[in-house]
């Protein structure tokens, strides 16, 4: 029997090893990025065409190659930074496994120019497939520049599996942003198809991360700074109020590298219990700086994930941390930002006496007497419900004038709703179906969340706030509607990041019909001189945000409908809130366009709107 074991070529075998190491273009991307801080780079371009399939070129400025490194670089396992193996166990750069180079030139068309500070010379170098194509000396500037072309030529299969390149461009701009974030002092540029997406100087964290997201980020988060004999902690964490529903924006560096660890990430999200809502996440942007004796960052080729020795110390310290930040600065910015004007208060003359206080009252005022009968008590119909129960207080101060505006622009579009509308229902609480709902009786609010009117088979229970979604998400979602826009006194500039302002300029056309005019300023920053009635200014920022989030969530999704996800969003965004107290009016208008809704009984997120509670239960008859 003849051997059946073979040693792989070499470039057979580090086609495999590219399989761990590139798997998609963002990763050459981090590859390179990488091996330019190890230069000492204080000057990095990334430059992209077609999303990465066509070029990733790297340009730095850093101590660049000689002649032979340009050559060895490319061969597995070449590495500056490791010698034995105890050095696995102080690790200070970023790429040491000496796979990077070899796995991409294994899979692509690569050019490298490099260029030593002290050399009048630099050295070119051409891989195709593993294959050294040409090396000879050329002039370049100092540092290094390496072109990586056609990606996965040779390995068609691993080509087709890209996804399209608004998503290929979005991970490579998820690479650069972490990238880019830690090494707050070195100034970076992206550019996309010859369009430059970052332009990025050198600062300190909190101006990188402003000028990487844009300028509102500077009022949406707290410091958070702690020093003990295992970690040092510096950061910044979200305010609550700027919570998300996804946990896109949390960003955790050790030792300067990004990493992804559950346990630390859950320290984080501990802090915020009870403060923020079920299901929302913070963001956060936290450096910790550990001794690199006790972590292990060699147990995944992409060494995004990584092992602590003193894991419960520093999950423990990691969330007092950001508890002692969130108590600190809530209170602290307040007293600093918005200190209490005290009332200048005269002295009394002298000689002054105050007068003696007064209760004036009706000495002829009989509590069981009313309007001259006499008051026997609230009269019960014969449905059980006593009907005084549900009638509205009177002289009640209007809380909300962005209910009363929105509600008088509202009954000016549409005509009044007929007295008597007619559902049919099938859900399980047992609705009927085929029931009367009269639109002017009276409502009362329960713990300003829920509206509750009487009706023939019950109490009928609607949850205001996913009622007013259902009921948005109707009125946006039809094409035969246009939504009312009021014109700002003072216009609103929103500012976004680059991939962000991209998905805002793609949006901007659709909620036209929505009721908001925007234009643009530059790039990434948009001005809103137009709202619907019922969105506040000073929102608008949180709200665009939230809907650009909302939207990339949900067009991640396979068929997904544009115009959905984008109704879905708004109503989420600008319906009524719980704990928000509703006139009269307001709650009978609620109900009226509820009813007229083609699926009233759940809102866009699936929530149901309303519950029927029978008599009997009401009155605990078996």
């Amino acid at each position: 029997m003849s051997d059946i074991i073979n040693i792989l070529p070499d470039s057979v075998a580090n086609q495999i090893a590219a399989g761990e190491v590139v798997d998609r273009p963002a990763s050459a991307v981090k590859e390179l990025l990488e091996n330019a801080m190890d230069a000492g780079a204080t000057k990095i371009q990334l430059i992209v065409k077609d999303a990465g399939r066509s070029l990733i070129q790297v340009i730095d400025n850093g101590c660049g190659m000689s002649d032979s490194d340009a050559r060895l670089c490319f061969e597995r396992h070449a590495t500056s930074k490791i010698h034995k193996a105890d050095d696995l166990y102080a690790i200070h750069t970023m790429g040491f496994r000496g796979e990077a180079l070899a796995s991409i030139a294994a899979i692509a068309q690569v050019e490298l120019k490099s260029r030593m500070h002290d050399s009048e010379l630099g050295t070119q170098v051409i891989i195709e497939g593993s294959d050294v194509k040409e090396q000879t000396p050329c002039a370049c500037p100092f540092g290094t520049s390496i072109a990586v072309k056609n990606l996965f030529y040779n390995v068609p299969a691993r080509r087709n599996f890209l996804k399209k390149d608004s998503i290929e461009l979005s991970h490579i701009e998820e690479i650069f942003k972490r990238i880019a974030l830690i090494n707050c002092d070195i100034d970076f540029s992206f550019h996309s198809n010859g369009r430059i997406l970052y332009d990025l100087h050198g600062g300190n964290f909190a101006e990188r991360i402003s000028q990487v997201f844009g300028e509102s980020y500077r009022e949406r988060f707290y410091p958070v700074n702690e020093s003990t004999d295992i970690v040092k902690i510096s950061g910044y964490v979200s305010k609550p109020e700027f919570s998300r529903k996804s946990r896109g924006e949390q960003y955790l560096f050790v030792n300067h590298r990004f990493i992804k660890h559950p346990a630390l990430s859950a320290a984080i999200e501990k802090a915020y219990t009870d403060i923020i809502p079920e299901h929302y996440y913070p963001t956060y942007f936290m450096r910790l700086e550990v001794d690199p004796s006790r972590i292990d960052v060699n147990i995944h080729p992409t060494k995004t994930e990584v092992k602590f020795i003193d894991e419960s110390a520093l999950f423990a310290i990691l969330r007092a941390a950001t508890k002692k930040a969130l108590g600190q600065f809530s209170l602290g910015n307040e007293l600093l930002f918005n200190p209490i004007q005290e009332v200048d208060i005269p002295p009394a003359p002298k000689g002054y006496v105050p007068p003696q206080p007064q209760v004036h009252y009706n000495p002829d005022y009989n509590p069981f007497e009313m309007n001259g009968k006499a008051k026997t008590g609230n009269t019960v119909s014969s449905k059980g419900v006593t009907s005084s129960f549900f009638q509205p207080t009177e002289h009640r101060e209007p809380v909300s004038s962005k209910w009363t505006s929105f509600f008088d622009i509202e009954k000016e579009k549409t005509p009044p709703p007929d007295p008597v509308l007619k559902m049919d229902s099938g859900d399980e609480n047992g609705i009927d179906d085929k029931r009367e709902q009269v639109v002017h009786n009276p409502c009362i609010q329960i713990k300003n969340s829920f509206i509750v009117c009487s009706m023939p088979s019950g109490l009928l229970i609607v949850d205001q706030q996913a009622a007013h979604e259902r009921i948005l998400f109707e009125r946006f979602n039809s094409a035969s509607e246009q939504v009312a826009a009021q014109h700002l006194l003072f216009p609103v500039n929103c500012q976004f990041s680059p991939a962000d302002a991209d998905i805002f300029n793609e949006l901007c056309s659709d909620l036209k019909g929505y009721g908001f005019e925007i234009g643009s300023i530059g790039q990434t920053t948009f001005v809103v001189t137009a709202t619907p009635p019922d969105v506040k200014e000073s929102e608008l920022q949180q709200l665009f945000d939230k809907m650009i989030s909302d939207y990339k969530g949900s067009m991640l999704q396979k068929f997904s409908d544009r115009k959905q996800c984008l109704c879905r969003s708004l109503a989420r965004q600008m319906a009524v809130k719980s704990n928000t107290v509703l006139q009269q009016t307001e709650m009978q208008q609620i109900m009226a366009d509820l009813f007229c809704c083609q699926v009233p009984q759940i809102s866009p997120s699936g929530k149901k709107t309303m519950a029927i509670v029978p008599p009997e239960k009401i009155l605990n008859i078996q």
